[in-house]
């Protein structure tokens, strides 16, 4: 069985909104979604970056009582956009309870704040008792918190995957659920990811030097992707889910189809675990491209991983180079809104979407001089208002994961 994989559902919360309208917005007006740290975090006066991409509106969690006793922030973020994908994807119960319907969702760590009460309760030398941990603590905290919460709320009975490969678990959601549903091991799959505010995470990139520093007093100018005075990457927090299903199956139905996943590729550098590693990028490129039985030549846009790193931008920029010439568009979108961790490809997934609807390319913000190490690509330097029949969405993670999804336009 090879089955065509529609996207029929999406939503997300980011920096820069959680609407469609919203987020079309600050990306053609080049907004940044970049905030000062919040002063009251955990390490926040051993951090020398001073930044952070913050979810900063309110959002109507309409919880039920039950579903809430088991959920940390990151959970709320997973639940809140699983919701909105299901109810655009316009599936009914029946369905969504029949085991015919999967869940494919990840984070980097689970819930790092409820895990943190957790860790003062053991170490607490004046507690008399562990009574400070109750009950559901553990499953608000553990790491496929996202996906189980998700399944417990909307009474989902199919297989679960819940990866959890830091700046890849979102995209490798995504990739995982295609196969499941290319290969008819389910009718759809509720793909995506999410991380919550967290400043450990933030202590821990700015302990390796890859945080952004230099522009604690103006956030909206960082992270800079391809520029040559880009400092390193900054952090931040959302989430993303999209609905995939058999196309037979989402066309009988009269479903809106939003686009399709045509290809997914994923590899391991087998070295270094920190460093990116071009070769290994390239061939992740390349399998996305086998998988989706699509010549390079015909991709019209790249969104970028680019992160604002030193090094890892350049040789990204090399791979995209050897791999897709100069010809597709390339944006680096975390120029938004920072690096939101687990959920990045499922965000970045769903932004392209916006893009692709809408008909036009957003710049990547902050570039304001490329690098000249970097310069061999075709920069997107202003919003571009041109057609995207076909993009490429890559993302590389700490360990040395790698991935890239191959989508289309509905009706290209």
């Amino acid at each position: 069985m090879n089955r065509r994989v529609v996207i029929t559902g999406c939503a997300a919360i980011t920096p820069i909104g959680n609407t469609r309208a919203e987020i079309v917005r600050h990306l053609t007006e080049g907004i940044s979604g970049v905030r000062p740290m919040r002063a009251d975090g955990l390490l926040t006066e051993h951090i020398h970056s001073g930044v952070f991409g913050a979810v900063d509106y309110p959002i109507d969690y309409d919880f039920k009582r039950q579903s809430r006793k088991t959920m940390g922030p990151v959970a709320y973020y997973a639940c809140q956009v699983a919701k909105e994908a299901l109810q655009q994807s316009g599936l009914d119960e029946a369905f969504i309870t029949s085991g015919r319907l999967g869940v494919a969702f990840g984070s980097t760590h689970g819930s790092p704040t409820v895990q943190r009460d957790i860790y003062r309760t053991f170490f607490d030398r004046d507690a008399k008792s562990f009574g400070g941990i109750g009950a559901v603590e553990y499953l608000k905290s553990m790491v496929h918190t996202t996906a189980v919460n998700i399944t417990k709320m909307f009474g989902i009975t199919g297989r679960v995957i819940s990866s959890s490969t830091a700046c890849t678990t979102s995209s490798q959601s995504i990739g995982y659920g295609y196969e499941a549903v290319k290969f008819g091991l389910q009718d759809a799959m509720l793909c995506g990811g999410a991380d919550e505010y967290d400043t450990t995470t933030v202590a821990v990139f700015d302990n390796l030097l890859a945080c952004s520093t230099a522009f604690n007093d103006t956030p909206h100018r960082t992270p800079r992707p391809f520029d040559v005075q880009r400092d390193g990457l900054v952090v931040g927090e959302g989430g993303g889910a999209l609905l995939l299903e058999d196309y037979d199956h989402a066309r009988r139905r009269g479903a809106v189809i939003l686009g399709e996943v045509l290809g997914f590729g994923c590899n391991n550098n087998g070295g270094d675990l920190i460093l990116p590693n071009p070769d290994g990028i390239k061939k992740t490129l390349r399998l996305g491209l086998d998988s989706a039985r699509c010549d390079a030549g015909r991709i019209d846009f790249v969104s970028a991983h680019a992160t604002a790193t030193k090094m890892g931008d350049v040789m990204e920029a090399q791979a995209i180079a050897a791999v897709y010439g100069d010809k597709p568009l390339v944006t680096g979108l975390k120029g938004y809104m920072g690096h939101t961790m687990g959920s990045c490809g499922a965000i970045e997934t769903i932004l392209t979407l916006h893009m692709m609807a809408e008909g036009f390319v957003a710049p990547t913000l902050n570039l304001e001089a490329v690098d000249e190490r970097c310069a061999m690509i075709r920069h997107t330097r202003q919003v571009m208002e041109t057609p995207v029949a076909l993009a490429a969405i890559q993302n590389f993670a700490f360990g040395g994961v790698n991935t890239c999804l191959i989508i289309g336009r509905e009706g290209a």
